[in-house]
């Protein structure tokens, strides 16, 4: 399970390498049916962590579009 820590950039460019694999059509079936099921699991991945990014912004915004510090959250909950 190392992709698991690998960062969102890194899982992108394996991604992109995959398509591009794809792509060129220049590997047996075997490899490129494994390869796509690799992909769709990054792809999983990084759509979530991308979801989770936009969740974690949209926390941080007020609802008059000014933005907001985690620490501010944390103290509103604490007075």
């Amino acid at each position: 399970m190392a992709e698991d820590k690998k960062s969102f950039e890194d899982n992108l460019k394996d991604l992109e390498d995959i398509v591009t694999n794809l792509e060129n059509g220049n590997v047996p079936l075997e490899e490129a049916m494994e390869n796509f099921k690799k992909g769709v699991s990054l792809s999983k991945k990084l759509e979530k962590t991308l979801s989770d990014a936009e969740t974690t912004v949209t926390k941080i915004m007020q609802k008059d579009g000014s933005e907001s510090t985690l620490e501010d959250k944390d103290n509103e909950g604490n007075e």
